[in-house]
């Protein structure tokens, strides 16, 4: 297994990840409305994608927003979003390996805090996250949607 930023060649690779990770989501827009989106998220100095490969296969991977902050001292802090593992590689070690190579590089970045959102419920995501540095405790997340 080799830890990376996903190439730009690897979209549908990434796609078919994301597919496994919400199956009911709406779909995608036209090739080239999602082929920009995912152009500009490369060309942003604020987002990594990070994926594990075996044998040169995406297996898992996560999303990294590093947002500028005015406070604590003008130091960053970090999202996670989408993380997902192949579900024919799951329990390898291959989403832990992605997530402490994220950390490390919001840290290379002086994150002063990572955040990360899950909506699963399941008990064993949570020890998951616990187990890769997580605290559920620390704070309490809030999510607002636009009405239907």
């Amino acid at each position: 297994m080799h830890i990376a930023t996903i190439p730009s060649g690897d979209l549908d690779a990434l796609l078919a990840l994301y597919r496994q990770l919400n199956p009911a989501d709406s779909p995608l827009p036209d090739r080239a409305v999602v082929e920009s989106t995912w152009q500009e998220l490369l060309t942003s100095p604020h987002y990594r994608y990070f994926g594990a490969y075996v044998a040169n296969e995406l297996v898992a991977c996560c999303t990294l927003a590093v947002i500028p902050n005015l406070t604590r001292g003008c130091r960053p802090y970090g999202l996670i979003e989408n993380v997902v593992t192949h579900e024919q590689h799951r329990n390898k070690g291959y989403g832990k390996a992605v997530l402490a190579h994220t950390l490390s590089f919001a840290w290379s970045r002086q994150c002063y805090k990572v955040m990360l959102l899950t909506g699963r419920k399941e008990e064993a995501v949570n020890r998951f996250y616990e187990s890769a540095g997580f605290d559920r405790n620390e704070k309490q997340a809030f999510v607002a949607r636009p009405a239907a």
